[in-house]
């Protein structure tokens, strides 16, 4: 369930079975509606008073479609005329839920009929907010007309709240197949839906609102698709104590770097070392490892013992780092796995030959090294593929080698062998530039040495690079080096705001917190 440490997605079965059980014990089958009704009128309310500064007179389309959405939509609608708004209706099948149309009270057009779309594409040109109740989470296939025509209508001015989640989306894998709804905000209820979490629906979803309709104590404690908040994150960071030493808290081999790709090891080790790593022990060309050095003196340029690697970043054609990246493989040792070592790592791998537990190899491709991945264990996927079901095809890799998956993009998600899996949303567009996936990999390449699990690792690393990245662009431009750089500060504001979170202060009254995940514009390398 959703916590303040994570937020956890379900499948649209977990939910409708939560919710079966919950109307099967209510005083009365729309009870659930109001509930929800009435924390979507507010959030609607909220935005367009932010936009107009008033709510009073403002138009607001309702396009209802025959299931509990749009049942939850209508039934918005009172409050919203209650507060003076000017709500209209549209049936985008004909007819709603009889619960909606007893509290709206009002003319609902029907759309089916051609007279009535005409007259409905007129309303939702001019409306200032279009309110999304047209299907719920258990849509199946892409939207058909007239709702497609109602959606392609809708004008770039006016606001778009989704009930429950953008119509149009998968709501288990995310994936998009046609016309959908691009939200400003969608408001969900009972669960956040797997949907909202996953790309590339996650990333037409806008705000997420979560509205607590009482439904959370009936779902599994933990979903299956997660997000770790800013609390989740600071809650597992290794922190040294008193006895610790350097060589307690991490020692951390890498195999990076080339004569084409030299500065790559220079990002990886400054990555580790900002996010707390103990001993860098580089092993690579002499001039790349030169060139740490003059960035990153406490690096050590020999092999030796160390409790996890760090291999591939920027390796290109170099048979002795081949070599070396082959002998780590073999040890059994805790590994992250980037870029140049991938395809070798997942050969091998799903070849039987797996001496790590896949819950400690991490692999951080990019959706092209991951559609190589793919080639590798027999299955041929497009780029365009992969980004529709990013989810999908990371696991595919992940339950074939036995590895944890981390693939990099707008949204990254960490998937397991298990299919367990986190979405992760953190950073600026800007963080989409040459050597960031460089960072990415020494962060996790410390926490992969301090000990922790591929899948914490794969998340964590993912939301401090975020944050860094946030910190160092400041609504502008950034370089690979600059994420390094703000990386303590950002790992040192993390634990900052866990230990105010949790020293009581004398006379602050408790508030609540809107639940939140998603984006827009969110970038990674």
């Amino acid at each position: 369930m959703t916590s303040g440490s994570v937020i956890d997605a379900y499948t649209s079965e977990q939910v409708q079975t939560a919710v079966a059980g919950a109307l099967a014990v209510a005083r009365s089958d729309d009870e659930l509606i109001r509930r929800a009704a009435f924390g979507l009128a507010q959030v609607c309310l909220t935005e367009l008073r932010d936009r107009f500064g008033s709510a009073h007179g403002r138009t607001v389309v309702l396009l209802a479609g025959m299931g509990k959405n749009g049942a939850d939509a209508m039934v918005a609608g009172k409050h919203l005329r209650e507060r003076g708004v000017a709500v209209r209706a549209v049936a985008t099948s004909g007819h709603v839920d009889a619960i909606g149309t007893r509290h709206l009270q009002v003319p609902v057009i029907d759309a089916t009929d051609s007279a009535g779309l005409k007259q409905a594409l007129d309303l939702v040109a001019g409306a200032d907010m279009v309110v999304d109740g047209i299907v719920g989470d258990a849509m199946v296939g892409s939207l058909r007309t007239p709702a497609s025509d109602l959606v392609q209508a809708i004008p770039d001015t006016a606001l778009v709240v989704a009930v429950d989640l953008p119509s149009g989306v998968d709501p288990d894998s995310g994936a998009i197949s046609g016309v959908h709804v691009r939200a400003d905000v969608t408001v969900t209820f009972a669960a956040y839906k797997r949907c909202l979490l996953l790309p590339p629906a996650s990333q037409v979803a806008g705000r997420v609102v979560f509205v607590d309709v009482g439904i959370t104590p009936r779902l599994a404690p933990i979903g299956q698709v997660q997000r770790l908040t800013p609390s989740g994150v600071a809650d597992r960071w290794p922190t040294p104590g008193p006895g610790d030493h350097k060589y307690s808290r991490g020692l951390l081999g890498i195999v990076a770097g080339s004569d084409r790709y030299p500065g790559a090891a220079v990002l990886a080790c400054l990555g580790a070392f900002g996010t707390g790593v103990g001993i860098v022990r580089y092993t690579g060309p002499r001039h790349v490892g030169d060139l740490i050095l003059q960035h990153v003196p406490e690096a050590e340029r020999y092999p030796g013992k160390v409790d996890a690697y760090l291999l591939g970043s920027g390796v290109l054609d170099d048979a002795d780092q081949d070599r070396a990246i082959d002998e780590a493989l073999a040890t059994g040792l805790p590994c992250v796995v980037d870029a140049g070592a991938i395809e070798t790592c997942v050969s091998r791998r799903a070849g039987g030959d797996r001496p790590t537990p896949g819950d400690r190899v991490l692999l951080t491709p990019h959706v092209g090294e991951l559609g190589r991945s793919l080639s590798a264990i027999g299955y041929d996927a497009t780029t365009a593929g992969i980004l529709q079901r990013p989810y999908e095809h990371a696991l595919r890799v992940a339950d074939a080698a036995d590895v944890t998956v981390l693939l990099k993009g707008s949204t990254t998600i960490v998937v397991g062998p298990d299919g367990r899996s986190f979405s992760q949303d953190d950073g600026p567009a800007w963080l989409a530039t040459a050597g960031s996936g460089d960072v990415l990999a020494g962060i996790a390449g410390a926490l992969t040495s301090a000990g922790l699990p591929a899948l914490d690792t794969g998340a964590m690393a993912t939301f401090v690079h975020g944050r860094a990245a946030a910190l160092a662009a400041n609504d502008g431009p950034l370089r690979a080096s600059q994420i390094a750089e703000h990386a303590p500060t950002a790992v040192r504001e993390l634990l900052v705001e866990k230990e105010t979170s949790v020293r009581p202060r004398a006379g602050r009254r408790g508030g609540r917190v809107r639940g939140h995940a998603g984006g827009r514009g969110r970038g990674r390398e």
